[in-house]
Parts: structure tokens; sequence; C-alpha cells
């Protein structure tokens, strides 16, 4: 199914760093520093933040790609400089803001990984809930090298993905992974030839943006909380969630689609 995209209006027009398109139901963002490989400076992770804490309301799924040849190659270092301790937190603080928002807001998100998922790149991925890596990608934590240390969730997410024994090589050694390897540890769902990524990006949003959006909220937001707590805990908040969503007026259109043989079935993939 392809898609036609149109600029996008209003408040998110003026998102210089971001590139925003709407079709029907799914958004495309593309973070826009092509010439600086994507490097995240201040002003592109507060503009992260406001798109997603204001996502258009037609919108039930986002494709996050990055301009030019390469996703993201991590923080801008020129932004990093000459700042107390005090400045170093609130700026971490910033990042897990934007990363909260991507991770835990209203819609599902796929990224698109192309080129360089590095540092801050790699950061910005692990936050999204499905992962297209095109044969291109390499992922990498220099921050190891640069004497410095993850701040935009990293230390959280990316072990939650690929384990702590990957992210402490990748950051201790500098050791970079392949899209293959990348898929193997976690830190990918799907790896596709060079140049079809947005088109398996969009067919994936196309599928979140048709479910009930309760259910995805419930993937969302219950999943992985429910992951963090202890198997008695999670059990318990997981019958609570399976009560709500099964209670929602299109769960019951669906089952009853389904009872009815007008919905299909699971079948093993081809």
């Amino acid at each position: 199914m392809a898609l036609t995209f149109a600029p996008v209006s209003g408040l998110l027009a003026g998102l210089d760093l971001l590139r925003i398109e709407l079709a029907d139901a799914v958004a495309h963002v593309r973070l826009n520093r092509p010439a600086k490989r994507n490097a995240v400076n201040d002003t592109l992770i507060a503009q992260i933040h406001t798109f997603f804490v204001n996502v258009p309301d037609a919108v039930r799924a986002v494709v996050l790609t990055g301009e030019g040849d390469h996703f993201c190659a991590g923080l801008d270092l020129s932004e990093l400089s000459e700042r107390s301790v005090a400045e170093g937190v609130l700026h971490s603080r910033s990042w897990h803001a934007a990363m909260d928002a991507i991770q835990f807001g209203r819609v599902p998100v796929v990224a698109v990984l192309h080129g360089a998922v590095v540092g801050g790149g790699l950061e910005i991925a692990s936050s999204c809930h499905i992962r297209v890596a095109e044969a291109s990608a390499f992922y990498g934590l220099p921050e190891g090298q640069r004497g410095i240390f993850v701040g935009g969730g990293g230390s959280a997410r990316v072990p939650r993905l690929a384990g702590v024994a990957t992210m402490s090589d990748m950051m201790l050694t500098g050791r970079t992974l392949s899209a293959d390897e990348g898929q193997q540890r976690g830190l990918s769902q799907y790896v596709v030839p060079a140049g079809q990524g947005f088109a398996k990006g969009c067919e994936l949003a196309v599928k979140m943006a048709g479910n009930a959006p309760l259910s995805n909220f419930a993937v969302m937001q219950a999943l992985p909380r429910i992951a963090d707590l202890s198997q008695s805990d999670g059990l318990f908040v997981e019958s609570l969630m399976a009560a709500i969503a099964q209670g929602d007026d299109a769960a019951k259109d669906r089952v009853r689609a389904f009872l009815e043989k007008r919905a299909a079935k699971v079948v093993k993939p081809s």
C-alpha cells in the first residue's frame, strides 16, 4: 500500500530541523541535519520532544527516519563543552523527556535505520517500538572513547534490547556492529536491503495504525512496565490491562468480526 504524504501545517510546520509529512493515519518524521549526519543539538532534541507531545489527532503511527546518508550520528559534540555538572544533568534530562515522549507517547513509532546509528542516534532508535535496519546501518557507542557516558537514556534502554555485555563491549572497546550483527543482538526487528527501509516502515506503520488504539496503548505503556515488575506483580497488572482492553468497544467489535469469520486468521509465514 503506497502512502501519499503531504507537509504538515500549523505549529509543527515551524520545526525546521524536522521534516514532517502526513498520509492518512501515518506521520513521517525526518531528522533534518544531513550536513551534520543528523547529529543532535539542543534545538533538534527540543523539536523532537515538541512533535511527540503534539502528535496530530488523526495520526495513529509514526515512521521516523534520517535525511541524507545516515539516521543519526549522535550528540553534536560542539555543544558539549563548557557545561557545569548541573547543566549536564539538565541537558541529559531534556533528552530523557524527549525519549520518554517517543516510547510512552500516544502512538507507536517505527524507526527506519540506515548509515550511522551511533551514540545518541542509537538512544533515539532504542526509544522507538519497532526498528527496521537497512543493510547500510551500523551501530556504535563511542562515548567511552570520548571520555563521556551515555546521557540520553541509552543505559536504560539499550541493555534491554542487546544486553549489558554487548553495550559494555561497544562502549569499552569502540566496537561497531553491522546491521546483521545488530539484528542478532536485538537492536532491530527487521533487516532489509538498502533503499527498502522506508517502504517496510510504512507497511508496518499502516498495520499498527489499524489496531485498536487501546491495544496499542497496552503494548506501549503496560508491556515494558510489566517486564520490570516481579512476576506476581506483573501478572496482576496484566489481568487489569487485559480486562480494560477487552471491555473496550473496539475490542468487542474485532472479536465479533473474528467469530463471524470476517477477520483474517493467524497463518504460518511464507
